[in-house]
């Protein structure tokens, strides 16, 4: 090949900026294993790296997109040859390792999965680091004893990426799911993926000073943070526990020891970027098995490789829902 066409993330008066570049596959950082991509996801992350509203990228330039699934074109690692349907999400992806924003992607083999049996390609994208990470705040929760008898359980942020699919995923176990959000016109949306009910922010005193209140929720999983996981804290029953996963509320926590002490509410965090196999491996069996979405494209929508800056801009302004997937091969 003599070039592809990849969307890289740069440095502009200290803010990181996304341009469209023709790069060689040399340039490329290195790794035993090169993929054609066929379709990436658009995670808060890159959107955030895109626009330069976070500071998450930590070197420049650096091809943006945490997420690629595609067909391996070559590799020197006897795990995976020529034609193999495989997918990548985290690690240093799209942050200090060239990502999946490209027509070619070049990474270590430990950090590839191969695609399970019943996920196409698409599939692998719709759900990416947010069904990863979905399915994994659920297994963090199931570790500390959530069943669906043990009462409610809400989602915050239920719009976005996380929160569509996991409200989705938590319903198809059985679970009497709330589903929280800013947007006063999404209530059908949530509704259509399995919440029983719809919670809106504004009907919320978030500014409580008082330390418990009304004991409401067996699980959550909150990708908020700011004055949302404070309120959740006071909210839980006795033995509940949040999977905290997200901060696009704000990144401190205001908060006090009696929800821990008196209710023995247990705070779990989840790092989807981080985890190592086996257990990556595993989740991406869950959601080919029993957290398998049926209908996928009503939660992810594919785009064009050229609608990348506007599907960024869009989630920084909170008027996305669900997740743009870019595609670059047309199944």
């Amino acid at each position: 090949m003599n070039k592809l066409s990849a969307y890289q993330i740069i440095e502009e008066n200290g803010k990181s900026a996304g341009r469209f570049v023709e790069l060689a596959l040399d340039d490329l950082d290195a790794g035993e294993v090169v993929i054609r991509t066929h379709f990436s996801g658009v995670n808060y992350k890159d959107a955030l790296a895109a626009t330069g509203a976070g500071k998450v990228i930590r070197r420049f330039p650096c091809v943006g997109g945490v997420d690629v699934s595609g067909v391996v074109e070559s590799s020197s690692d006897a795990r995976f040859k020529a034609g193999d349907q495989v997918l990548v999400t985290g690690y240093d992806m799209g942050v200090a390792h060239d990502g999946g924003f490209a027509e070619f992607v070049r990474v270590p083999a430990d950090w590839v999965v191969a695609l399970p049996q019943d996920l196409t390609l698409f599939d692998a994208m719709a759900l990416g680091t947010a069904g990863f990470t979905a399915a994994l705040a659920i297994y963090r929760l199931e570790q500390n004893e959530l069943t669906p008898a043990k009462g409610k359980v809400i989602v915050t942020g239920a719009t976005g990426g996380v929160g569509s699919l996991a409200v989705r995923m938590l319903s198809q176990l059985g679970y009497h799911v709330v589903a929280l959000t800013g947007k006063t016109n999404e209530r059908e949306y949530l509704r259509s993926l399995g919440a029983a009910e719809v919670l809106l922010r504004n009907d919320i005193d978030f500014a409580s000073k008082r330390s418990l209140e009304s004991a409401q929720w067996a699980g959550a999983l909150d990708s908020v943070g700011g004055d949302t996981l404070p309120w959740l804290l006071r909210t839980m029953q006795q033995n509940g526990a949040i999977a905290c996963f997200g901060n696009a509320g704000g990144v401190e926590l205001h908060t006090s020891v009696f929800p821990f002490i008196l209710r023995g509410v247990k705070l779990l965090g989840v790092d989807s970027a981080a985890t190592q196999q086996p257990l990556r491996s595993q989740m991406w069996q869950r959601l080919a098995g029993d957290l398998r979405i049926a209908n996928l494209d009503q939660i992810g929508h594919r785009i064009a490789f050229a609608d990348l800056p506007q599907a960024c801009a869009k989630l920084i302004r909170n008027e996305a829902h669900g997740r743009a997937v870019v595609e670059f091969v047309a199944e």
